[in-house]
């Protein structure tokens, strides 16, 4: 594709690297603890008004960017939304379209499947919620001179992204339920004024607990059901 731009980037200079070693005990110790702080997370969709302030969000973010990507392409862009009249907007997009999905698109098991979790197409959170958090990822880039730039696995970049999101967002002691709105996202595009090669992946509303906030009593594999020594 001749608006694809060539780039030749061999003489990015190499630096010295080195990372703190800890004491064995040391680590195993880091290691429960990290542990515990994630198996504590949950998907809450019971999400208080009370403001959160903007500085955490502003680094629970630099930390998702913190992420590898596909030949350092970093091809994410994190949209946070915090005006009221715009999040309801995105709650009618979401519900209009969510009501569809329940009702035709996605079937008597996937709507039975859902049950125990009791969620449906009503989402109250998008409005209650300090902050909507919405991560596009860029198919491709755009450079000075208008050519594209090649995002190499770029859903896969964003992925990882999102999931040292969601890990700082624990880290803070904030909650979000993941959502991927079913056939949303180019209204939402539209809404928000990104460009055409950017695509919506996830979406999070992201605040404190609600205090009458409850999550399905779920329980978590446990890791010889998921993990393979060779």
């Amino acid at each position: 594709d001749d608006n694809y731009a060539e780039l030749n980037e061999d003489d990015v200079p190499h630096i010295p690297f080195s990372t703190k070693n800890y004491p064995e005990e040391e680590m195993i110790r880091r290691s429960e603890e990290f542990y515990k702080l994630m198996d504590s997370r949950r998907s809450v969709r019971f999400i208080s008004e009370e403001p959160v302030p903007e500085e955490v969000i502003d680094n629970v973010i630099r930390t998702a960017g913190t992420s590898p990507s596909g030949a350092h392409t970093e091809p994410w862009t994190y949209v946070v939304v915090k005006d009221a009249e715009t999040k309801h907007k995105i709650r009618e997009i979401i519900e209009e379209e969510e009501r569809m999905n329940y009702m035709k698109r996605m079937g008597d098991k996937w709507v039975k499947d859902l049950k125990k979790i009791r969620t449906n197409w009503i989402k109250e959170y998008l409005d209650t919620a300090p902050y909507i958090i919405l991560i596009f990822k860029q198919i491709y880039g755009i450079l000075a001179n208008g050519k594209k730039k090649t995002h190499y696995y770029n859903e896969i970049s964003v992925s990882i992204s999102c999931g040292i999101l969601l890990a700082a967002l624990q880290n803070v002691g904030l909650v979000t339920v993941t959502s991927t709105p079913l056939n949303c996202g180019p209204r939402l595009r539209v809404l928000l004024g990104r460009p055409i090669h950017e695509k919506l992946l996830l979406l999070l509303p992201v605040g404190y607990p609600a205090k009458d906030a409850t999550v399905p009593d779920l329980k978590r594999k446990p890791l010889q059901d998921f993990m393979v020594v060779v």
